[in-house]
């Protein structure tokens, strides 16, 4: 997870009400405690849109910073600068950096998609890459997403060198039917020349209407003819427009797991997708979050949460009655709680022996007076797993 812990070194010349960089990221366990906090290099700072833990002891992200520059040539202000991003990765051991890799150096800002003129709106800087996701293959390639390009760029690690585009306006490939994508998060390598995205399809912010639909996307890679083919699409109905973020996620059961961005919604399908016409074929599961809330990305994995910490109590008096309230956040194993209650601290005993976890918070009425009360976490076989402190009765 990304967040502010200290900031990067000063930068100077940068246009006034340019944003001051900063932040690190936090690497934590199963049980939420911390194991290691990770900064970015050669005075960039951390960017939340790419953190990935690799199998030989290493992270691999995204960092991001604002490079001063005259953007005259492009549109935009004299006294003006890009943001530019490199993708780095640190040996998690010593905090030292292993690699780089500078958009700037490969990637002409010219292409952009994104105004230069809106830099006068953003403090005076450019988003004209916008690097939003980062792939590591297994033969040392990197799939590195530019979302403010339109494309897509297949990089060979060790040399640095672009091997080929996908989209903007130098792809290296022509698109067949329903393959062409608009602002796209989450490039990923699949087996067989292919490769997946969320294509947001939209929009040219602020003003700018959509280009087509929010979807997720399957391309096939003919090197031959240099013709990217849309082999799957995943599409949602009702239909959405996402503006922003987005992620397309292969389960191991060969469905897809689709994470609809600045939309609300988390949906699974399965692998054989649908088409524009007909959305809700193959939808197997569908979510919407509450209120205003959003996710950048979703997933659906495994996760085994043990918190280090005890769960959480409290008692209180409602109506002539004692209502004792259970939680323990993070747990994942706890599926039932007891209450024990008694006249001192020390003499406490079971007087609910199984009450069905309910929500974040459950809550647990008994006739005890108590006033002492204290709760025990309880898992699927009825084995306690965790006890919280012991409580004295309120109000």
């Amino acid at each position: 997870m990304a967040g502010d812990s200290r900031p990067s070194p000063a930068y100077t010349n940068l246009p006034a009400g340019a944003p001051e960089p900063g932040g690190c990221y936090y690497i934590y366990d199963s049980h939420y405690r911390l194991l290691k906090t990770v900064f970015a290099h050669h005075g960039y700072y951390p960017d939340e849109h790419e953190f990935t833990l690799t199998r030989r002891g290493t992270a691999l992200f995204i960092a991001s910073r604002p490079v001063p520059m005259d953007l005259t040539p492009y549109g935009g202000p004299k006294n003006g600068a890009i943001e530019n991003s490199e993708i780095q990765e640190v040996d998690l051991a010593t905090g030292r950096l292993l690699y780089s890799w500078n958009a700037l150096d490969h990637i002409d800002p010219a292409d952009s998609e994104e105004a230069a003129s809106s830099a006068s709106s953003s403090g005076g800087v450019w988003d004209a890459f916008h690097i939003n996701s980062v792939d590591e293959g297994p033969d040392g390639r990197l799939l590195i997403s530019a979302r403010n390009m339109w494309a897509i760029y297949d990089v060979t690690k060790k040399s640095g060198k672009i091997r080929y585009q996908i989209g903007g306006k130098k792809s290296d490939f022509t698109f067949g039917p329903n393959a062409d994508f608009y602002w796209q998060h989450d490039a990923r390598f699949r087996p067989g020349n292919r490769i997946s995205m969320f294509d947001d399809g939209c929009c040219d912010l602020p003003d700018g209407a959509p280009e087509q639909r929010s979807h997720g996307l399957i391309l096939s890679l003919d090197f031959r003819s240099h013709r990217a083919t849309a082999v799957k699409t995943y599409y949602h109905q009702p239909p959405l427009e996402s503006p922003t973020q987005g992620n397309t996620q292969a389960l191991s059961n060969g469905n897809e797991f689709i994470g609809w961005g600045q939309s609300p919604y988390y949906s699974e399908y399965a692998g054989a997708g649908n088409t524009e016409g007909n959305a809700s074929r193959n939808l197997l599961y569908d979510a919407k979050l509450p209120g205003s809330d959003i996710s950048y990305r979703a997933f659906r994995n495994k996760w085994i949460g043990t918190p280090y910490y005890p769960p959480s109590a409290a008692a209180r008096s409602d109506a002539g009655h004692n209502v004792v309230y259970a939680s323990w956040n993070g747990s994942t194993q706890t599926a039932a709680w007891q209450v024990l209650a008694g006249s001192g601290p020390g003499s406490l005993s079971v007087v609910v022996r199984h009450a069905p976890r309910s929500g974040f918070e459950t809550a647990v009425t008994t006739p005890e007076p108590g006033p002492y009360f204290k709760v025990r976490a309880l898992d699927a076989k009825g084995r306690v797993i965790g006890d919280s402190r012991v409580v004295k009765l309120s109000g």
